[in-house]
C-alpha cells in the first residue's frame, strides 16, 4: 500500500466511523494487540483483509498512535509465522498528524489450504471467517468443509455399515445397468462387480452411501433425514396461517432413491402451483402457463440433490422445499463447494461435491451433469418475465428463491421504508449493514424488494458497478 493510500484509507474510516468486513482497528498504542482471530479471518475469505493500528475505536476513532511502529511490525510478523498456513503482511507506516499509524495488508489464501488457523489452539478452535466487522469462531462443520475439499474426502463414498451387497442388488440398479450398456458399453463390458466399484457403489463388497441413496429399496432406512421435506405456506413468512387457522396448506416428506426423490418433489411444486391459461391472439390456441418455470424448478430439485452435502455433519438434515404465496425457496446442506462463489455461479465450471452421484444421475438421463443448471434456471425466469433467480450461500446451506411475480415485488415497497433506507446509506453500506440495519424483513426481501429497485431507478449507486453481485458490493445514496 502507498503512503498516499492509506492516508486516504484513515480519513475514510473516520469519516464512516466504522469498520467493515475488509477492515479491522486497533489503538495499539500500549503495545502490540493479538490478531490471530482477524489474520485467520482475513486469510479465510475472499479479498482478504487491512487491519489498521493507531486508530481508538472507542475514542470515536480519533487517531491515537501506535506505541512504536517498528516494534508493531516486527510483532505482527511474529505473530503470522504463529498459523497454519503462515500469513505474510504486507506493511506499510506513516505518521499523520504527528502520530504513526501502521497497516497490515492481509491477503486471502488459495482454497486448497484453508481454513488458516492459530497453531496454538489447532484448527477447531483457532479458525474464523468475518462476519460484518467481527471475527467468529468457525463451527465444527466449516473447519470440516475446507478439510473435505482440501483432502479430497468424497462423503458418497463412505460405506454404510448396516447395508450388505443384496441393499442394492435391487430392480433400480437392474435397469441402470441396462442404461449404462448403452451410454458407457466399455464400463458395461466389466463384471458387475468391477462396475459397482469403478462407479463408486461399492468398496470392498460393501455399499456406499452412493449405492444407497441410488439403488436401494427404501435409502431412508439406513439415512431417515436424507429426504425433502416440502411445505405450502399460506402467507409470506413462515407461521402465516389461513383462515381456518391451517399453517401449511400442503405438507409432505418425500422419500426414496434420489431419482424418486426428484419426480416426487416436482410431483409436489406442480401440484402446488397456479396455471394460468393464456390464448394466443392470433392463433386462437390455448396455452397453459405454470407458476413458475417447471424446467427451473426441475434444475434447482436436481442441483440440490446432486450437490448437498453427504457428510455426517448433515446427514439429519433433509432438503426442504417451501411455497409461499410470492415466492418458493429450497434450501439444501452444504454451501457452495471448492473454489465457487456466487459471483462466479453458473459461469465457470464448478468443482464437483460428489462425482460418483452426478455420473450416475447422468446414467439415468436425470441430467447432462455440463455445469448447465444455472444458466438454464437463469433463462427460463427470463423467458417467463420473472424477476431473477436469488442465490444465497452462507454458514452451510446454500439456499435458492424464485418469486412468482415481478409486479408484486414492485408494488411492495412503500416511501416511508425506502426513505429509510436512502438515509442509512447516506455513506456506504454493505448488504451486512443493511440487513442489520432492517432485521425486521428478510435479507432476500429487503433486497429484492426495496435495494434493488432503487439502484434500478439511479437513487442507489453501487461501489462495483461492473460486479452487481460481488460480496463486498456497497450501496450509496445518490446525491443530487
Amino acid at each position: 500500500m502507498l503512503i498516499e493510500e492509506l492516508e486516504s484509507l484513515v480519513k475514510k474510516v473516520q469519516a464512516l466511523k466504522s469498520e467493515s468486513n475488509q477492515i479491522e482497528l486497533k489503538a495499539a498504542c500500549q503495545g502490540a494487540p493479538k490478531i490471530y482471530d482477524t489474520l485467520s479471518s482475513f486469510s479465510n475469505q475472499t479479498g482478504g483483509g487491512i487491519i489498521l493500528f493507531g486508530i481508538d475505536e472507542q475514542s470515536d476513532y480519533q487517531l491515537c498512535g501506535v506505541y512504536d511502529a517498528a516494534d508493531l511490525q516486527k510483532k505482527v510478523s511474529e505473530q503470522c509465522l504463529q498459523m497454519d498456513p503462515p500469513v505474510r503482511a504486507l506493511c506499510t507506516a506513516t505518521k499523520i498528524d504527528g502520530k504513526a499509524v501502521v497497516s497490515a495488508e492481509i491477503q486471502e489464501i488459495e482454497m486448497a489450504r484453508r481454513p488458516c488457523y492459530y497453531k496454538g489452539k489447532g484448527p477447531n478452535q483457532g479458525s474464523y471467517i468475518r462476519v460484518g466487522d467481527a471475527d467468529r469462531k468457525m463451527t465444527e462443520y466449516e473447519v470440516y468443509s475446507y478439510e473435505a475439499y482440501r483432502k479430497k474426502i468424497q462423503d458418497e463414498l463412505r460405506i454404510v455399515d448396516r447395508a450388505t451387497q443384496a441393499d442394492i442388488q435391487t430392480r433400480y440398479l437392474d435397469d441402470y445397468l441396462v442404461r449404462l450398456s448403452v451410454a458407457k458399453p466399455n464400463l458395461a463390458a466389466l463384471s458387475k462387480e468391477r462396475q459397482l466399484r469403478l462407479q463408486g457403489f461399492c468398496i470392498n463388497g460393501a455399499p456406499t452411501l452412493a449405492g444407497i441413496e441410488l439403488f436401494s429399496d427404501y435409502p431412508q432406512s439406513f439415512f431417515p433425514r436424507l429426504c425433502i421435506t416440502a411445505v405450502v405456506v399460506p402467507g409470506t413468512e413462515m407461521g402465516d396461517t389461513a383462515d381456518n387457522g391451517a399453517r401449511f396448506i400442503d405438507n409432505t416428506t418425500i422419500e426414496g432413491t434420489l431419482p424418486q426423490m426428484l419426480a416426487g418433489a416436482l410431483s409436489f411444486v406442480r401440484r402446488n402451483m397456479s396455471v394460468q391459461t393464456i390464448i394466443d391472439r392470433d392463433t386462437g390456441e390455448r396455452k397453459d402457463r405454470t407458476e413458475y418455470p417447471v424446467m427451473a424448478v426441475r434444475e434447482i430439485l436436481l442441483n440440490a440433490l446432486i450437490h448437498r452435502d453427504y457428510s455426517i455433519h448433515t446427514e439429519t438434515a433433509p432438503i426442504t422445499v417451501v411455497m409461499y404465496r410470492n415466492r418458493m425457496v429450497v434450501e439444501n446442506p452444504g454451501g457452495l463447494y471448492g473454489r465457487l462463489t456466487i459471483d462466479t455461479l453458473g459461469t465457470v465450471s464448478a468443482d464437483t461435491r460428489n462425482p460418483f452421484i452426478a455420473g450416475a444421475m447422468e446414467i439415468e438421463n436425470e441430467t447432462e451433469n455440463r455445469f448447465s443448471g444455472i444458466p438454464t434456471i437463469r433463462k427460463e425466469m427470463k423467458a417467463y418475465h420473472l424477476p431473477e433467480p436469488v442465490f444465497e450461500n452462507e454458514r452451510g446451506t446454500f439456499r435458492v428463491i424464485l418469486y412468482n411475480s415481478a409486479l408484486e415485488i414492485k408494488e411492495k415497497p412503500t416511501r416511508s421504508l425506502e426513505e429509510a433506507i436512502l438515509h442509512f446509506c447516506c455513506r456506504p453500506r454493505t448488504r451486512e449493514d443493511l440487513a442489520q440495519e432492517f432485521s425486521h424483513i428478510t435479507k432476500t426481501y429487503l433486497m429484492t424488494g426495496y435495494v434493488n429497485p432503487l439502484v434500478e431507478r439511479g437513487m442507489l449507486l453501487l461501489s462495483l458497478p461492473d460486479k452487481p453481485r460481488s460480496r463486498h458490493q456497497q450501496f450509496t445514496t445518490r446525491t443530487l
